[in-house]
């Protein structure tokens, strides 16, 4: 099969590697669209060190079903299928609990740390287990399923995140995970959503999909324009959507006393916080990781066009093309969001 091989940091290419053998209780998977995530444009340079060549990337994924392990029950070749990007094992203490999200032998699709590799889905075809698997609606579109395990996330941390009706929330970056998150914040019934960013353009859009003001820090004091926004006080709730030490120390400065920073960005291993804030303030600081089996609740609100992609896609493209749209991606070109591959195309 032909698959974009990660051969080392910065060198990507279209590469014939042998088709996934499954196991018993797994599906072979032909992909039909897989995303590339902001998370594989930082593991291309190995900047997380959660992307160590050789690899296959990619995880935001989806296709059709064209084999299954001696033990699969209820799937069958030519089901049409997306998948979480945990493999969660389904035994332990959290997947008992439904918390598959902190399975204690978690791994990720198209991620090598050291602990394990994985092969992912920019290839023709992956290997996933059925635990994983979520069935797609006749007539979904295949690069809208590309774009749920992404939905998913913003989908979780706004369900983690304690608001009551009409509560004022903080975005802090308005890349695609922070525009699913304004989107998912006013279903949610945020009464006022203010979106931070570095881009004028990423700010228009999140203003066109739900909200009320954007602040650029390069030509705004984003805090003091936040706390004259809310009455002097801040926001009820922020989410962090970068994962670096400038939009979370932001991020904690936004928020009222007693108010609650969700941390859904994670490009930077180590950051520091300012201590005394969030001490002196009581405010809350927690994780949102990944997805917690929000997925079909995700297909249900893309299907019904209640979150919508397509202003996120900036181009859909064949597998072939994957190196050349990484460097334009790793290069932060302006206007570039959210790129699909389409293996086979």
């Amino acid at each position: 099969m032909k698959a974009l091989l990660l051969s080392e940091y910065k060198q990507l290419s279209l590469t014939e590697m042998p088709v996934p053998v499954i196991g018993a209780e797994d599906v072979l998977v032909q992909v039909k669209a897989c995303g590339i995530c902001g998370s594989d444009i930082h593991g291309y340079d190995g900047s997380t060190g959660r992307r160590i060549p050789p690899l296959v990337m990619g995880h935001e994924a989806a296709g059709e079903i064209v084999e299954v392990g001696a033990a699969v029950r209820g799937w069958q070749v030519g089901d049409r299928v997306t998948f979480d990007s945990t493999v969660s094992c389904g035994r332990c203490y959290f997947c008992q609990r439904g918390e598959i999200n902190l399975c204690e032998n978690r791994q990720v699709l198209g991620v090598s740390c050291g602990e394990y590799r994985r092969h992912g889905a920019f290839a023709e075809y992956v290997t996933v287990p059925q635990n994983i698997l979520y069935r797609l609606p006749e007539n979904f579109p295949f690069h809208y399923a590309a774009m749920i395990e992404a939905v998913s996330i913003a989908v979780h941390a706004v369900n983690l995140t304690p608001m009551q009706l009409g509560a004022s929330a903080l975005v802090v970056g308005s890349g695609m995970i922070g525009l699913l998150v304004v989107q998912t914040l006013r279903l949610a019934g945020c009464g006022q959503i203010i979106a931070v960013d570095l881009e004028d353009s990423k700010l228009e859009l999140a203003k066109q999909l739900g909200a009320d003001v954007g602040l650029n820090p390069k030509s705004t004091d984003v805090v003091r324009a936040v706390r004259e926004l809310t009455g002097g006080r801040g926001t009820d709730v922020a989410l962090e959507v970068v994962g670096a030490g400038k939009p979370i120390e932001t991020a904690i400065h936004g928020v009222k006393k007693g108010g609650t920073v969700t941390l859904v960005g994670n490009i930077t291993p180590k950051v520091e916080i300012p201590l005394q804030v969030v001490v002196s303030r009581q405010l809350r600081l927690q994780g949102s990781a990944a997805s917690s089996g929000e997925f079909p609740q995700c297909i249900d609100l893309l299907a019904r066009g209640a979150i919508r992609v397509d202003p996120i896609i900036t181009a859909l493209a064949p597998l072939e093309d994957g190196p050349g749209w990484f460097e334009r991606l790793y290069a932060n070109e302006p206007g570039l969001m959210k790129v699909v591959l389409q293996p086979g195309s």
